[in-house]
């Protein structure tokens, strides 16, 4: 009687994806332990034998981890519910699926399991000509199944069904008039729970007005499984806030609630601990006070402790950590089991031993060989890098002068001296990957800012009316803050890549590292806007007729209160890309993460007048590898700059951008808006220019600048007007290969498209010769073959184009 009375509350593991391993779900439990849940539900949509197979029973080493899991939770003064899904294929009418299901739950029953659940969401409403034969309603059959089973398991007094209609929003026609939930609630046996997940499947607020329809309907107060930090719907989505929305007066209008969080374990630290928070506030033990739950003061009792849990080392998989004995000696309960006790993961993962940080999105890690050589390879990247000239302690451009505490410029690789995160980091990254219907303070400081200096950005046109000053300086103020911000979360990446806590990494990094990127392009985008942007008199685009592609209003604001977040795909990342001209082209911007991050800062800017020397010396070197580093004495220093990147650096700088890291340039790209133009241009001055520069002296010539000169005249010859009329703009893209972050080169190449759009081209070809090999590898190794669209030839080579 006791069990069917007490709130359940904890944490459901229901997610699609990969299942947490043995080990997670033990340090789980040491949380719930320690913040007062009681409630533990196994549920994951992947774990074959929970759905698809749910029919084969589990082999003898199953049913020992399964065993040991149980007790587990056990220990830890936890319910452990099991939950099977058999809804996709089950037939209702079918002795045999009948005794195979109940098959199946003895086999957990006998394991020391007293909790479990039925669950028909996510599946057809249509019923087999046998089903329709014999039950009245698809309700019905699942009724029908549900009462027997709940009688064979002996009435226990944990016992849960998840309808498909399980919201509001799945109600046909609305709650209290469904059939459906008519049906179950006056068919399902009074001592079973329904569950619910509100009035949508991912609910924004849960209040007690917007329960009393449905628990009238079903008759007994349900059980939420909630969703608010579920994120297997986008790939590029976390959700780190806290748990907020839902009233403490649900308590006594509910049976339970359950949190189906991130898919990714380490980033449900903070959600939980919220969670707990309001668990313990809802008790009201006191009965002379009233309880309070405050989401911004529990989000701050949760961060704290976060901090000490963020910073320790601890490795992917979760092996015996100092966390996990912090935990374990709060809770007065003896360490967890290490790796060694338990060396598989339980139903549906891959056998994982230490696990090594990368790769961070696969199934299962790759065997050490491999992770050996990808280290090694990353290792002497960045050891070539470093060995170049460059200039001591170089400040990035655009970059504050300052570094936030908990990730230094210094900081060079992920491999080296590990870092602590800083409270202000941690808060940046819960304020970027807040909640699925709210995004934290500084996500809205990014979107607004952006927002504005896009769509005011005809103050600082290039060929437009004077602004009044105060209005530039207002640009330029906010200008500043945006490119603050967009530092603070470079400099987030690096942290968390180099700091200790490898388990975080794991789970985390794909996130920041696409909003870094993300970011790298905004913030270039800004800097290139100030003073290069055509303004309403350019025949060629204005940032009016151009900016119409851009969206005009957050993820936020185009979901409202009665959309599901998946409407708007890719969270603060999503929304700064659909902010950009390029919003549309998601290619641009979802990519895999490389297998071998780097803490290395990199910054994208417009290019400057002063970077010609070190764009040169790139090119230059990127030359004679390819000609097995053997470089002529008598070669002029300038002639491959000259002919590589001299015409667009001379003519059309405001379409260069240029790569950096904290120690020297180390890529570029260059764009022509308009190719007819400027080959015109080439000619009336840059060919010219050339000529005198290489004149013969003495009778003697550079070695081969005579040919110089005839190849740049045939750089510039006619390409076919079916060509430019579709891909008016071209591009040039170098960076050195021994970045081992590639995806900075892509971004690098977005932030050019970007520009180029926003001033109105249509379209962009890169060209390349059949013969340059070395060069065509680089581009594949870019993805670059795989963002561009639409092949060409022309007569010279190979000419890739796109639409954009």
């Amino acid at each position: 009687m006791e069990e069917k009375k007490q709130f359940l509350c904890g944490v459901v593991e229901g997610f699609y994806g990969r299942p947490w391993s043995m080990d997670q779900r033990k340090v789980l439990f040491q949380w719930m332990q320690y913040w007062g849940l009681n409630t533990y539900l196994y549920g994951p949509k992947d774990d074959l034998k929970h759905r698809l197979l749910w029919r084969e029973v589990y082999s003898p080493e199953e049913e020992g981890q399964l065993r040991t899991l149980i007790l587990e939770a056990q220990s830890r003064g936890l319910r452990f519910v099991y939950a099977l899904s058999p809804g996709q294929d089950i037939v209702f009418s079918s002795a045999c699926d009948l005794t195979l299901l109940k098959r199946k739950l003895r086999q957990v029953s006998d394991l020391g399991c007293q909790a479990f659940a039925i669950l028909f969401d996510d599946i057809d409403h249509s019923m087999c000509q046998a089903d329709s034969e014999t039950f009245s309603s698809f309700a019905h059959a699942q009724v029908t199944v549900t009462n027997e089973i709940f009688r064979f398991l002996g009435e226990p007094p944990i016992f849960l069904f998840c309808p498909t209609e399980y919201c509001g929003s799945l109600c046909s026609p609305s709650v209290s008039k469904s059939p459906y939930l008519q049906t179950v609630g006056e068919d399902l046996l009074p001592n079973i729970t329904v569950v619910w997940t509100g009035s949508k499947v991912i609910s924004r607020r849960l209040s007690v007005d917007c329960l009393a329809e449905v628990e009238s309907v079903l008759q007994r107060p349900p059980l939420i499984w909630d969703n608010l930090h579920a994120n297997d719907y986008d790939s590029r989505r976390l959700f780190l806030g806290p748990f907020k929305g839902r009233e403490l007066q649900l308590r006594s209008h509910l049976r339970g609630l359950l949190l189906n969080p991130n898919c990714e374990f380490e980033a449900n630290y903070v959600p939980l601990h919220t969670l707990g928070s309001w668990y313990r506030a809802g008790k009201n033990e006191n009965k002379d006070k009233e309880w309070e739950y405050c989401p911004d003061e529990a989000l701050s009792a949760a961060l704290h402790d976060w901090m000490e849990e963020i910073n320790q080392p601890l490795q992917a998989g979760r092996q015996g950590t100092q966390a996990d004995q912090r935990l374990s000696a709060q809770a007065s309960h003896p360490k967890t089991p290490d790796r060694s006790d338990c060396p598989f993961t339980f139903i549906g993962t891959s056998a994982v031993a230490k696990l090594p940080v990368f790769p961070l999105k696969s199934s299962s890690p790759p065997s050490s060989p491999t992770m050996v050589k990808v280290e090694r390879e990353g290792r002497e990247g960045e050891m070539k890098r470093s060995n170049q000239p460059s200039q001591p302690n170089k400040q990035l451009p655009g970059s504050k002068t300052g570094a936030p505490s908990g990730g230094g410029r210094g900081q060079k690789a992920a491999y080296g001296g590990k870092g602590l995160l800083s409270e202000s980091q941690v808060r940046l990254l819960i304020g970027l990957h807040y909640l699925p219907h709210e995004h934290g303070l500084s996500a809205q400081k990014l979107l607004q800012d952006l927002t504005w200096l896009k769509t005011n950005c005809q103050l600082v046109s290039c060929n437009g009316d004077m602004a009044p000053p105060q209005r530039i300086d207002e640009w330029h103020g906010r200008a500043s803050r945006f490119l603050s911000l967009c530092d603070d979360i470079a400099q987030l990446h690096c942290s968390v890549v180099g700091g200790a806590n490898r388990a975080v990494l794991y789970d985390l990094y794909p996130y920041v590292w696409d909003l870094r990127n993300t970011a790298l392009v905004a913030k270039a985008f800004i800097c290139w806007l100030d003073g290069r942007v055509l303004s309403d008199g350019s025949s060629l685009g204005t940032w009016k007729n151009c900016f119409h592609w851009c969206g005009k209003s957050s993820g936020a604001d185009l979901l409202g209160v009665e959309s599901e977040p998946w409407v708007f795909k890719g969270g603060v990342s999503g929304e700064v890309q659909m902010l950009l001209p390029l919003g549309s082209s998601s290619e641009l911007f979802c990519h895999p993460p490389p297998l071998f991050p780097t803490s290395r800062l990199y910054n994208i800017r417009p290019y400057h007048n002063k970077d010609k020397v070190e764009l040169y010396r790139m090119v230059r070197q990127l030359q004679f590898r390819t000609q097995d580093g053997q470089e002529s004495s008598t070669a002029h220093p300038d002639v491959i700059g000259d002919r590589c990147l001299g015409p667009c650096l001379a003519l059309c700088p405001e379409y260069s951008f240029t790569l950096e890291d904290e120690l020297s340039v180390c890529g570029c790209v260059l764009g022509i808006l308009d190719v007819r133009s400027f080959a015109k241009r080439c000619q009336a001055s840059w060919l010219p220019a050339m000529r005198d520069k290489y004149v013969p002296k003495g009778g003697n010539t550079h070695l081969n600048t005579q040919d110089l000169i005839q190849l740049m005249e045939e750089d510039q010859g006619e390409y076919p007007d079916s060509l430019l009329y579709h891909f008016p703009s071209q591009l040039r893209l170098d960076a050195l290969p021994e970045l081992v972050d590639v995806s900075v080169s892509r971004t690098l190449l977005t932030a050019l498209l970007t520009a180029l759009k926003a001033n109105g081209s249509q379209g962009v070809f890169c060209e390349v010769q059949p013969t340059d090999r070395q060069r065509l590898e680089f581009l594949t190794k870019l993805g670059f073959l795989e963002i561009l669209r639409g092949e060409a030839r022309s007569r010279e080579g190979v000419v890739l184009g796109r639409l954009l």
